[in-house]
Protein backbone atom coordinates (compact mmCIF):
# COMPACT_ATOMS: atom_id res chain seq x y z
CA UNK A 1 0.00 0.00 0.00
CA UNK A 2 2.62 2.68 0.64
CA UNK A 3 3.77 1.98 -2.89
CA UNK A 4 0.59 3.05 -4.00
CA UNK A 5 0.65 5.88 -2.39
CA UNK A 6 4.57 6.67 -3.24
CA UNK A 7 3.32 6.37 -7.07
CA UNK A 8 0.10 8.42 -6.67
CA UNK A 9 2.28 10.98 -5.10
CA UNK A 10 5.08 11.18 -7.97
CA UNK A 11 2.28 10.99 -10.13
CA UNK A 12 1.25 14.20 -8.54
CA UNK A 13 4.09 15.84 -8.43
CA UNK A 14 4.42 15.30 -11.82
CA UNK A 15 1.33 16.92 -12.81
CA UNK A 16 1.90 20.04 -10.45
CA UNK A 17 5.41 20.45 -12.42
CA UNK A 18 3.93 20.22 -15.63
CA UNK A 19 1.09 22.79 -14.62
CA UNK A 20 4.12 25.27 -13.50
CA UNK A 21 2.60 28.50 -13.02
CA UNK A 22 3.75 31.61 -15.44
CA UNK A 23 6.47 32.84 -12.85
CA UNK A 24 8.50 29.43 -13.21
CA UNK A 25 9.47 30.97 -16.65
CA UNK A 26 13.02 31.32 -18.30
CA UNK A 27 14.10 34.39 -16.77
CA UNK A 28 17.44 35.84 -19.28
CA UNK A 29 19.73 38.78 -18.55
CA UNK A 30 21.62 39.09 -21.66
CA UNK A 31 22.60 35.64 -22.69
CA UNK A 32 22.72 34.73 -18.95
CA UNK A 33 19.74 32.75 -17.28
CA UNK A 34 18.77 33.59 -13.65
CA UNK A 35 18.89 30.08 -11.92
CA UNK A 36 18.49 30.20 -7.98
CA UNK A 37 19.52 33.72 -7.79
CA UNK A 38 22.53 33.08 -9.80
CA UNK A 39 23.51 33.91 -13.61
CA UNK A 40 24.48 31.26 -16.08
CA UNK A 41 24.56 31.58 -19.98
CA UNK A 42 22.18 29.03 -20.92
CA UNK A 43 21.76 28.63 -25.23
CA UNK A 44 18.55 29.12 -24.69
CA UNK A 45 19.41 32.45 -23.51
CA UNK A 46 22.10 33.30 -25.86
CA UNK A 47 19.03 33.04 -28.57
CA UNK A 48 17.40 34.93 -26.91
CA UNK A 49 19.19 37.46 -26.50
CA UNK A 50 21.06 37.00 -30.24
CA UNK A 51 16.99 37.62 -31.54
CA UNK A 52 17.02 40.79 -29.31
CA UNK A 53 20.08 42.25 -30.83
CA UNK A 54 19.11 40.98 -34.42
CA UNK A 55 15.75 43.13 -33.82
CA UNK A 56 17.84 46.45 -32.96
CA UNK A 57 19.27 46.12 -36.21
CA UNK A 58 15.99 45.75 -37.92
CA UNK A 59 15.67 42.26 -38.11
CA UNK A 60 12.69 40.17 -38.07
CA UNK A 61 13.68 37.26 -35.89
CA UNK A 62 12.82 35.62 -32.81
CA UNK A 63 14.86 33.41 -30.15
CA UNK A 64 12.27 30.15 -31.05
CA UNK A 65 13.20 30.90 -34.84
CA UNK A 66 17.12 30.86 -34.58
CA UNK A 67 17.20 27.60 -32.05
CA UNK A 68 14.81 25.53 -34.62
CA UNK A 69 17.48 26.70 -37.40
CA UNK A 70 20.81 26.62 -37.15
CA UNK A 71 21.48 27.94 -40.83
CA UNK A 72 18.91 31.27 -39.48
CA UNK A 73 21.40 31.16 -36.29
CA UNK A 74 24.78 31.53 -38.88
CA UNK A 75 22.92 34.28 -40.93
CA UNK A 76 21.49 36.29 -37.96
CA UNK A 77 25.37 35.84 -36.48
CA UNK A 78 26.88 36.91 -40.08
CA UNK A 79 24.40 40.18 -39.76
CA UNK A 80 25.12 41.53 -36.17
CA UNK A 81 28.42 39.55 -35.19
CA UNK A 82 30.64 42.25 -34.67
CA UNK A 83 28.30 43.75 -31.99
CA UNK A 84 29.72 43.28 -28.22
CA UNK A 85 26.39 41.66 -26.76
CA UNK A 86 26.72 38.58 -29.03
CA UNK A 87 30.44 38.25 -29.34
CA UNK A 88 30.78 35.04 -27.20
CA UNK A 89 27.44 33.61 -28.83
CA UNK A 90 28.53 34.15 -32.73
CA UNK A 91 32.42 33.14 -31.61
CA UNK A 92 32.23 29.92 -33.76
CA UNK A 93 30.09 31.24 -36.95
CA UNK A 94 32.23 34.33 -37.95
CA UNK A 95 34.95 34.37 -40.47
CA UNK A 96 37.18 36.73 -38.66
CA UNK A 97 37.43 34.24 -35.57
CA UNK A 98 38.93 31.19 -38.15
CA UNK A 99 42.60 31.06 -38.00
CA UNK A 100 44.14 30.51 -41.41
Amino acid sequence: MNRLRGGAGLALAAAMLMAAPASAKIRCVDDSQVIAGQLAVTPWCEDENLAKVAQAYGARVSGAAIRNNPNLKAQICRFVGADIRVKNTCAGYLDFDRRR
